[in-house]
């Protein structure tokens, strides 16, 4: 064996015929502890929280999280009083532009709805009695728009596995920019011709609509975990919120959409919101409000070819582990393997929320219509939709602030929204002319924005994180595309059957997909709230080297399988203390290959490539130096003497990325 040079005392033992931890002094296993079994997590017993007595679990799991409330809170307290605007800025640096892309696309998507009543009014010959449009290509707005999001999901989502992230989120950026390009100066010689360049216009939009869906999911939590082979607590304690504040900008686009569609049509209708509605303000209303996101699609496209030029590097972390240059088709075997229940449950449970969702969305108008049915004007509609938009707001960010407290989190957070979604609409279906009547319209009138409340405070949030969390990194873009692209077919579900029935019988009809839904998430749905997603990771190399009976780890704890997985016996191999074991036994045989590396270095230098195939040693690395005083304390390096016959080993260079504790 190679000379490693000095190393800690009661260092590892190579011969194989003990435990690692017999090799450890007092010191050497607080270390370990440390980073195997942090306190965030663990008790100071070395016992996994998902392991604890009920109360036990509420206790340790209450206290913990009020520490860390009361530390990010001092946090921001001292950025404010250092500056008061950086609590500001760190929130847009870390949440906003994380989530451009879908506040843009959520600007631009859900405009469709909030249009529609208004070229009804305005050119009431095409688009009402379509006297003078085909009604196919009418009807074809929504069918269009959601096939060129399918397209995009599943092709981008293809991309991003293939080629890297970072190009799937330019390409989802320009994309857009060229779509909007094309809704602002649609048009045609006549009527019928200006709507089907407005369709194919908006189909090809949706494309980079779709894409934007894995991209964002995908890169936002890839770069909440970072690099290397030890954890942060940001990522076990705030991945969720992470992502879901990237997705929450969706909420925002809609708001913004629809404000500035009512300060649009004032400027262009003289000050008024009400009708006749001249064909030129109508023009004019629809066109700047498709020319406003073009410029901030244009920053993106910016941005993102300068600024995010890291956003693939888990990907290819990965990739050269397991030594693969292209497309990872062994992965994507592996996957529709030992995670079949979990694709259906992240496309099953999607599906369910867009026949929600996105048929709400689409068809608003006439929900409103039954709250407000009085004015022939669009602007209570859009006044309304404004209302319904800022509850919705507030349930994603109650989703974002909840999706990893690990008492409630993912699961339980979509169970009880896809529940109460179920509730409110049930209700009014079978009783729809008591609930509609002047006088009980306001109990209406808050059924209806209250399932917009539980459908962002629950299954809109957690299928848009979980899709990409359940599953292996070098296929997770595919597989959040492939379940976004099934969601999206119960959008177009609801698109075309809400074509063909009355508003009673959509109420009718929608509840019980809110009911698949808790059926689906409690089945098949595995809750990765508070786990590692480093575990994960683990578990994935031992799934890959067809090991899977020697992962030990959370990974496969029954608190983080679905009742499907437990069912099937994936769990019957966690023991706590195999894992410790084993991972200790990982670490050390890292750090011997990292000083391998280092000893065959010869001019007394240290090169990058070393650590290139995947990190991994360079956070060992980081931790015995922080952790072996004898080592890099005491024995400082210095360049060896041209006299000298010692071969001394170069000082290690660190990775941007520190190992927080």
């Amino acid at each position: 064996m190679a000379d490693f040079g000095p190393r800690a005392p009661h260092g590892p033992d190579m011969s194989g015929t003990h435990s690692p931890l017999q090799d450890m002094n007092l010191s050497e296993k607080e270390a370990f502890d440390s980073l195997i079994r942090p306190d965030d997590s663990y008790t100071p017993d070395g016992v996994y929280w998902a392991d604890l007595p009920l109360l036990k679990k509420i206790k340790f799991v209450c206290k913990y999280d009020a520490h860390e409330a009361r530390r990010e809170l001092g946090d921001i307290w001292a950025m404010f009083k250092e500056d008061p605007l950086s609590p500001v800025s760190y929130y847009f640096r870390n949440m906003v532009l994380p989530g451009a892309g879908l506040g843009l696309e959520g600007y631009v998507l859900f405009s469709i709805g909030n249009i529609k009543p208004l070229f009804a009014n305005a050119f009431p010959a095409c688009w009402e009695t379509n006297e003078i449009c085909n009604p196919t290509w009418i009807a074809s707005v929504e069918y269009l728009e959601i096939c060129g999001i399918i397209v995009g999901q599943i092709l981008v989502g293809i991309v991003g596995d293939w080629i890297g992230r970072r190009w799937g989120l330019i390409q989802d950026a320009v994309i857009m920019l060229l779509g909007l390009v094309m809704l602002t100066a649609a048009w045609g010689v006549t009527q019928n011709g200006w709507v089907i360049c407005y369709v194919w216009s908006l189909f090809f939009y949706g494309i980079g609509v779709g894409g934007e869906y894995p991209m964002t999911a995908t890169s936002g939590m890839e770069n909440a975990v970072g690099s290397g082979k030890i954890s942060t607590k940001e990522d076990r304690l705030h991945r969720g919120r992470k992502v879901t504040s990237a997705f929450l900008m969706q909420g925002w686009g809609q708001f913004f959409n629809q404000a500035i569609l009512i300060i649009l049509l004032l400027c262009f209708h003289h000050g008024s919101g009400n009708p006749p509605y001249s064909t030129v303000s109508a023009q004019w209303t629809y066109r700047v409000s498709f020319a406003i996101p073009a410029v901030g699609t244009l920053w993106l496209v910016y941005y993102r070819c300068f600024k995010m030029k890291a956003a693939s590097r888990q990907l290819a972390i990965a990739k050269a582990k397991a030594q693969v240059t292209g497309y990872d088709t062994d992965s994507l075997k592996l996957t529709l393997k030992y995670f079949g229940g979990r694709l259906l449950a992240t496309a099953g449970t999607w599906y369910a929320n867009d026949v929600f969702f996105y048929g709400n969305k689409l068809f608003q108008s006439e929900f409103i219509a039954v709250i407000s049915p009085q004015s022939d004007s669009i602007m209570p509609g859009w006044l309304y939709n404004l209302l319904n938009v800022g509850v919705s707001l507030v349930g994603y960010y109650l989703a974002s602030f909840l999706i990893d407290n690990k008492l409630y989190g993912r699961k339980w957070m979509q169970i009880i929204g896809f529940l109460m979604d179920f509730i409110f609409f049930v209700i009014p279906a079978f009783n729809f002319e008591y609930y509609t009547s002047p006088e009980h319209i306001k109990a209406f009138q808050a059924m209806y924005f209250l399932s917009s409340f539980f459908n962002q405070f629950g299954p809109n949030s957690v299928t848009f994180l979980v899709a990409a969390e359940v599953f292996p990194t070098p296929v997770r873009a595919t597989a959040h595309g492939f379940a976004a692209a099934i969601g999206k077919l119960g959008a177009l579900h609801a698109a075309v059957m809400y074509n063909y029935i009355s508003t009673q019988e959509k109420f009718y009809v929608v509840p019980w997909f809110g009911l698949a839904g808790v059926v689906l998430t409690f089945v098949f749905l595995p809750d990765t709230t508070g786990l590692d997603l480093k575990e994960q990771e683990r578990r994935w190399y031992y799934l890959r080297h067809n090991r899977e009976h020697d992962y030990h780890g959370p990974a496969v704890h029954p608190k983080h399988l679905s009742l499907w997985e437990r069912l099937r016996g994936v769990g019957k191999y966690y023991d706590a203390d195999l894992d410790y074991q084993q991972k200790v036994e990982e670490m050390r045989g890292d750090w011997e290959a990292t000083m391998a590396q280092r000893a065959e270095e010869k001019e007394g230098t240290f090169d990058d490539s070393d650590l290139n195939e995947g990190l991994l040693n360079a956070d060992v690395v980081t931790f015995f130096e922080r952790t072996s005083p004898m080592i890099f304390a005491k024995e400082k390096y210095t360049p060896p003497s041209e006299d000298s016959s010692e071969e001394q080993l170069p000082p290690p260079k660190l990775g941007p990325d520190e190992i927080t504790q």
